[in-house]
């Protein structure tokens, strides 16, 4: 597989567990989010360890390296087998923007 082929893939997956499997289970999880954007920022800020937009540009998905793609990516899928995970990563989310703020 190229390199090209690998990030398309890696992108494919992304977008797939961001747009349509985290928001699907959204509902019968009762978890504190529901949209897209918010599932991306909840990964996103935990793999790059502050908010993401404060480590890479705009769009995070044009912006972020292989690996930091790959982990956004595990830890979507992370949350897919460990459901409870998800109101623990959104909260240490807010968080660190609320600290990153008050800088």
């Amino acid at each position: 597989m190229s390199r090209t082929d690998h990030r398309q893939a890696l992108v494919a997956r992304w977008l797939a567990l961001t747009r349509e499997v985290l928001p699907g289970m959204a509902a019968e999880q009762r978890w504190p989010i529901r949209l897209d954007h918010c599932f991306m920022r909840v990964c996103l800020d935990h793999v790059l360890g502050a908010p993401w937009t404060a480590v890479v540009g705009r769009p995070a998905i044009r912006h972020m390296s292989e690996r930091q793609l790959a982990e956004a990516i595990a830890t979507a899928e992370d949350i897919v087998a460990e459901p409870d995970r998800l109101p623990l990563l959104n909260r240490a989310s807010l968080t660190g923007r609320r600290a990153a703020r008050a800088r």
